[in-house]
């Protein structure tokens, strides 16, 4: 089997209500994973990109995340009504939805004005 184009990582990250930080999936499912999974399969992208869940990807004030390799561009915010874009955009057309992206400022930065 070929490698994948590109590896979606969807974070899945489920914490107790009194945490500290915020939970991208506040109860384990995703719609935004099951809505890119079938949109990356009805565009015809079935061997060529990977759509995962994943655990914490520690941008939790940015939640729900998710993040597209080998481009490594991080999406911050985003909801299954997003995913339609991401998948035309850039899965299939090759062009991040800049208007989804982290900030550099905000991505793994410990002083982040969004972070608890």
């Amino acid at each position: 089997m070929p490698a994948f184009e590109r590896h979606v990582f969807v974070c899945h990250n489920v914490r107790p209500a009194e945490a500290p930080r915020p939970s991208c999936s506040g109860d384990g499912k995703s719609e935004l994973h099951a809505r890119l999974n079938q949109l990356a399969k009805d565009a015809g992208l079935g061997g060529r990109v990977r759509i995962n869940k994943s655990g914490c990807l520690d941008q939790c004030e940015h939640g729900p995340m998710m993040v597209v390799y080998p481009e490594a561009v991080w999406y911050a915010n985003v909801n299954a009504a997003d995913a339609e874009e991401i998948v035309r955009e850039h899965l299939v057309g090759g062009r991040p939805v800049e208007r989804l992206r982290i900030s550099d400022a905000c991505l793994n930065a410990k002083d982040c004005p969004h972070r608890s």
